[in-house]
């Protein structure tokens, strides 16, 4: 008696053993687990991936909810988007690991205008547990739609029931060929365990396409709606996107504006106006600023730059500064190209002596207007002029000179 207890005993717990090795892996799984163990081949898994590609990127509505341990207050971040990337490892031959990691990025906006820029987020795994469920699913319906044969649609003919293989009709004489076999009736007989005869008039089993479930259809409707709704809110139409880094963005559609800051590349701005020259923009919240046109991608419909003239660099200098004087006389420095030679003196001021440094480079865009305006006149006097010196009278000014030879190559 104390044998066969013990023997009960240990057949319990070798019962319980096994039932828990059958339920552990399903019972490890978590929802919100990076990671999920699949009951099927590696292949049928990655032709599901696939299926779920357009669901596993795009832009998120808001921060909140999708990132964990942010080191800054999450109203301060923008323009979300995630990338999900799958790796699928086979497990057995029958089974396979899925494994999904998701990467959020997003604007981080500086109250101090100073460490503004794209940053990346931790996900809290809840993009991943949805596209995990997402696969489930996308699996599940796999495997409920296998091909079932239907009842052939009974006719009007009736058919007698076809001789076993080993019996001979009794009017069957010896050395003569049985009467050919007819097709056994499409009926189902009591008991049978087939859900259809045998019927070779039936299309092959891989043929036969079980219809979609309307709930499937509904779920597939759903996910196409929120695609669209979600590429809606990813691409607005009055995005401007910076070009290049370090661009200024200008607190005034103004040359000597003070800057706000400077822009990234691949920054995007909502667009409030623009003209020929200047881009206003929503920099966050009540804060607006200004960005060179030619600095930003513009929307489709409208180009980067103004096609007419009076726009652009040569268009700015000129609106800043404007010659004052203009005298033929010898070259009033040491350089030995022009030394004791007589030029044609230029001498330019701005047209707001209040305004600040205008830059270098409008400067030089302005010479170089001069230059090439004053030309014709100093090569038909080549024989008395040997080139042309514009003197800008300003406390940031100076003195640019080029010879008559020097212009000739431009």
């Amino acid at each position: 008696m104390i044998w066969g207890a013990t023997f009960k005993s240990q057949k319990g717990i070798l019962l319980l053993l096994m039932v828990t090795l059958l339920t552990g892996p399903n019972w490890a799984q978590s929802n919100n687990s990076p990671e999920r163990t699949f009951g099927q081949s590696k292949d049928s898994i990655e032709k599901a991936v696939k299926k779920l590609q357009p669901s596993m990127a795009g832009r998120l509505p808001v921060v909140e909810g999708f990132v964990a341990n942010a080191d800054q207050p999450l109203d301060r971040y923008r323009r979300a988007y995630y990338q999900t990337s799958v790796q699928v490892s086979a497990h057995s031959a029958s089974d396979c690991i899925v494994r999904v990691t998701t990467k959020i990025t997003a604007w981080y906006t500086d109250p101090a205008g100073v460490h503004s820029g794209y940053r990346l987020l931790n996900s809290n795994g809840r993009l991943e547990s949805d596209l995990l469920d997402q696969l489930s699913d996308e699996v599940a319906a796999n495997t409920n739609t296998l091909p079932t044969h239907t009842p052939a649609p009974a006719t009007e003919t009736t058919h007698q029931p076809a001789p076993a293989q080993n019996q001979v009709d009794e009017t069957t004489q010896v050395g003569q060929q049985p009467p050919p076999v007819k097709p056994a009736s499409p009926s189902i007989a009591a008991g049978s365990r087939f859900a259809a005869p045998l019927n070779p008039s039936l299309p092959p089993r891989e043929s036969v396409a079980a219809p979609a479930k309307p709930a499937d259809q509904d779920l597939e409707a759903q996910i196409k709606s929120l695609q669209e709704v979600l590429q809606n809110q990813g691409h607005p139409n009055n995005l401007v996107i910076v070009k290049q880094a370090g661009v200024p963005v200008v607190g005034s559609p103004s040359l000597t504006a003070k800057t706000l800051f400077l822009a990234s590349l691949h920054d995007e701005f909502e667009m409030l106006d623009f003209n020929a020259d200047w881009v206003h923009v929503r920099v966050s919240g009540l804060q607006r600023g200004w960005i060179w046109r030619n600095s930003l991608e513009m929307p489709d419909g409208i180009p980067d730059t103004a096609t007419h003239a009076g726009s652009g660099p040569k268009a700015a200098a000129e609106q800043l500064f404007h010659v004052t004087r203009e005298e033929t006389a010898p070259f009033p420095g040491d350089w030995a190209p022009l030394k004791g030679k007589s030029v044609k003196i230029l001498s330019i001021e701005k047209v707001d002596d209040s305004s600040k440094d205008a830059g270098l480079i409008m400067r030089l865009e302005f010479a170089k207007a001069q230059l090439e305006k004053n030309y014709d006149e100093v090569a038909q006097k080549s024989g008395t002029l040997a080139g042309i010196v514009l003197i800008f009278d300003s406390a940031d000014g100076g003195m640019i000179a080029a010879t008559l030879p020097a212009m000739q190559k431009w």
